[in-house]
């Protein structure tokens, strides 16, 4: 198995990121109403795959989402045990894993 820390900061973002050798667009927003961040993943050419995944600690973000065979898994930590991330700490005490499994 296979893990890294897909690098963040902690404000809105979107940026390409190639993935067992495909290229996606990554997405992530704070909605205040939920006081969570959420990830929005697409295709190259900016086609939605997934809109809307909050991001929260302690599952496999896309494991709802199995049959779309990604082929990874996308997990959320922070460093204070399984609390979630805050609008402050992404990128710093809340961390984006992705896993590759063997």
């Amino acid at each position: 198995m296979q893990t890294f820390e897909i690098p963040l900061t902690a404000q809105p973002q979107s940026f390409n990121i190639t993935l067992l050798g495909v290229e996606y667009q990554f997405a992530l927003a704070w909605r205040d109403a939920a006081s969570s961040w959420f990830l929005d993943i697409a295709d190259v050419s900016g086609n939605p795959l997934l809109s809307g995944v909050p991001l929260v600690t302690g599952v496999n973000l896309l494991a709802q989402y199995a049959y779309m065979a990604f082929g990874f898994e996308l997990w959320v930590q922070t460093d204070a045990a399984d609390a979630p991330p805050t609008f402050t700490n992404l990128g710093t005490e809340s961390h984006l894993y992705c896993v590759i499994p063997s």
